[in-house]
């Protein structure tokens, strides 16, 4: 819930100042490109987690080759709010459930 500035006091807003405010600042394009923000963001972490396996001296096991390609395949293979959904949606536990995120 978004804060709002009444009158010099700061208070959550009230649903329906959350709905006009989303109404005219949040439009279906921007949530979708905020989506995909967030994707990429956790898809750099993943990569992050395994750059030492990319070091010369050592040998990048095939399935993790794999793996990071497909993360670095998201924007390509993704391309729409639906398929963002499915990549973030989540459990009762709060894990993500897209099997692309489960490192091999």
């Amino acid at each position: 819930m978004s804060k709002i500035n009444v009158n010099g006091v700061v208070r959550d807003m009230t649903a329906e100042e959350q709905a006009i405010h989303d109404a005219d600042f949040v439009t279906p394009k921007s949530l979708e490109l905020m989506k995909l923000d967030v994707i990429k963001q956790m898809r750099l972490e993943k990569l992050i987690e395994t750059d030492y396996l990319a070091n010369s001296d050592v040998t990048m096991p095939d399935n993790i080759k794999t793996w990071r390609q497909s993360l670095r395949d998201i924007p390509a293979n993704h391309t729409d709010e639906n398929a963002y959904n499915l990549l973030l949606a989540r459990n009762d536990a709060g894990e993500l459930t897209h099997s692309i995120w489960s490192k091999p």
